[in-house]
């Protein structure tokens, strides 16, 4: 038997007594993947990417582990949501134009303490101001360095677009206008190199593009490297009590944890092992979360039909949005097809095996957007549900 089937094994009996569709966690391999990262940290403290959990419970459970602190947030409602919570320490990673919430984070003294904002543009900072409604704490705030990767005197342009600041000059000249402006308190520089940390390196059947892939993104960490640092010491002859500098991503954890300037890393994808990081050479971890949908129809030989399964990924649309059916091994997609709305038909000789009301197990193509479709995880140790906790939507929470 192999280790899949092992896990296909356990998962049924775990959850025989469940109707799909249902959502799991294995909390072994969670816990294996959170060592992994802390491992990979070498040292330096994991923040946890909350939009890669969505779940209270479990992002609890892994900044209760050694090597993890703090949280990183993807939206202003959701980050004072996790403060009233109890969490101390949340890092906004994007910016805001929430006015309401940006006047409840000024007028309470606990949140105001516990979060921090993204900003990298004069006028968001004129939008927090205008938003404050009387309120007078003073707002934490994060500069973003864009990390994207410029060739042939910037021609070629490779990586997210996120902040326009790229300059040393540029990131002191706004850390300037933080400082000078009453009610605010510059604390921190984040810097996310989503080219290397969320690009696979070893993409199958495509040993030229693999190697181009990892070409780039050894380009792309040594000028980085670089830059940061410059970076990092124009914002402290600004802010010399800057708290930390944040920096890479589960794909990328150890080269970013090799720099210097680099006081703390993100991560969050890496607990649950979606099937877009499969295919890196920098790690191996395990998939933790997981899908079932019920067999409802045998239409032939060699073809099962899920209920519903149509869960795709954000993200430039393709076949790698899509989730991919993992258990039993050898179903694949009609390719006419695809994963639909209501019902999936499954072609591949294990659809002979499987019966009506059987479970198919599936991955998601990303993390934590698996939530957005369930209302509770349930968490597995060993072949026993130990415990059913709520995603994000359970707690009627929708931040995006």
């Amino acid at each position: 038997m192999t280790a899949r089937a092992a896990d296909r094994t356990r998962y049924n009996r775990a959850t025989a007594h469940l109707d799909a569709p249902i959502a799991i966690v294995d909390l072994e391999a969670f816990d294996d993947n959170a060592d992994d990262l802390v491992a990979r940290a070498g040292g330096k403290p994991v923040r946890v990417a909350s939009k890669s959990v969505r779940c209270r419970a479990l992002l609890e459970r892994v900044l209760a582990r050694p090597g993890f602190a703090g949280i990183m947030s993807y939206t202003l409602a959701e980050s004072l949501w996790l403060a009233r919570a109890g969490f101390e320490d949340v890092l906004l990673a994007y910016p805001s134009a929430d006015r309401s919430a940006f006047a409840e984070l000024a007028a309470d003294p606990k949140l105001a303490a516990a979060v921090t904002v993204m900003v990298d543009d004069h006028s968001q900072l004129e939008l927090i101001d205008a938003s404050r409604a009387g309120g007078q704490e003073e707002i934490r705030v994060c500069l973003e360095l864009d990390t994207s990767l410029r060739l042939l005197g910037g021609r070629i342009r490779i990586g997210a677009l996120r902040s326009p600041l790229r300059s040393p000059a540029q990131l002191a000249e706004l850390a300037r206008s933080v400082a000078r402006r009453p009610g605010f308190r510059l604390v921190g520089l984040m810097a996310y190199e989503g080219h290397v940390a969320g690009v696979g390196d070893a993409v199958a059947g495509r040993p030229l593009r693999s190697r181009a892939i990892r070409l780039m993104q050894a380009t792309a960490r040594k000028e980085l490297a670089v830059r940061r640092a410059e970076v990092v010491r124009a914002v402290r002859a600004v802010a010399p009590d800057l708290e930390f500098v944040n920096g890479g991503g589960t794909g990328s954890v150890q080269h970013t944890a090799a720099e210097a300037a680099v006081t703390e890393i993100a991560a969050g994808s890496g607990l649950y092992v979606p099937r877009l990081f499969d295919n890196y050479t920098s790690f191996t971890a395990r998939p933790a979360a997981l899908f079932a949908q019920p067999v409802v129809r045998r239409p032939g030989v060699g073809v099962v039909t899920v209920l519903g399964g149509g869960y795709p990924a954000s993200g430039a649309a393709g076949a790698d949005r899509s989730p991919v059916p993992y258990l039993p091994e050898g179903l694949r997609y009609d390719p006419q097809e695809g994963a639909g709305e209501v019902q999936t038909p499954l072609l591949g000789s294990p659809a002979d095996d499987l019966l009506i009301g059987d479970k198919v197990w599936f991955r998601h193509a990303k993390a934590g957007e698996l939530c957005e479709r369930f209302d509770a995880l349930r968490l597995i140790e060993g072949d026993r549900v130990t415990a059913t906790v709520p995603t994000y939507r359970g707690e009627g929470k929708t931040f995006l």
